[in-house]
């Protein structure tokens, strides 16, 4: 607690929730790739988006998965670096392919036992065509929540804080790294074409450096 007294007001932006976007160079050739790889395997087991413990799939000798897995590696050095984190890190990146069909959807979920989580995006298809019978659907995107408890409830026009919700449509190639705590929605495909993505958790190997005080 700052116990500092200035005649100037000073501001701090407490509590931050760091959400990384990145366009993956290189993702046009790699993803048609993947998703050959993503749609093959999804036919040869049943219910592969949901049995994401299964296996990982980063562990699998494929030049696209060991590149993307490559990728992942360096964005969550990177997202490290912004909070400030200038040590060493030890951890193991879990991955699951994710298949999503026409009224697909991931519930409301956050990811416990991990630091932080991502999605990598191989294929959002066009939703214009999708049947809008309802004006508050939002089709292929994801939805990331406040995790403060009812942070809005008093919030007035202008205030930052009055939205509890931060909305991403993501696109093919595109990578989003956010603290594995922080509860998201997949909304719906709401057409024909498969959205095909691959996710993963960011788990720490313990070590004695991790420890704030």
């Amino acid at each position: 607690m700052s116990t500092q007294h200035t005649i100037t007001p000073q501001f701090h932006q407490l509590w931050p929730t760091q959400l990384m976007e990145l366009t993956l160079p290189g993702h046009e050739m790699a993803n048609p790739v993947l998703a050959d790889f993503v749609l093959q395997a999804n036919a040869s087991r049943d219910d592969m988006t949901a049995q994401y413990l299964n296996d990982n799939i980063f562990m699998i000798d494929h030049p696209a998965l060991q590149w993307l897995n490559q990728c992942c590696h360096q964005a969550i050095l990177d997202y490290a670096r912004n909070l400030g984190i200038d040590y060493d890190l030890d951890f193991a990146i879990q991955g699951w392919p994710n298949v999503n069909m026409k009224g697909d959807y991931h519930n409301l979920h956050n990811h416990p036992h991990s630091w932080l989580s991502g999605t990598y995006y191989i294929a959002v298809p066009d939703q214009s065509s999708a049947d809008q019978f309802r004006s508050d659907l939002n089709f292929a995107a994801i939805s990331f929540y406040d995790p403060r408890p009812q942070a809005n409830m008093n919030a007035i026009r202008g205030d930052g804080q009055i939205d509890p919700e931060h909305r991403v449509q993501p696109q093919g190639g595109q990578l989003l790294l956010w603290p594995s705590f922080l509860h998201h929605f997949v909304h719906p495909n709401g057409v024909d074409m498969p959205r095909l993505s691959i996710s993963f958790n960011v788990v720490l190997k313990w070590k004695k450096e991790y420890l704030p005080y």
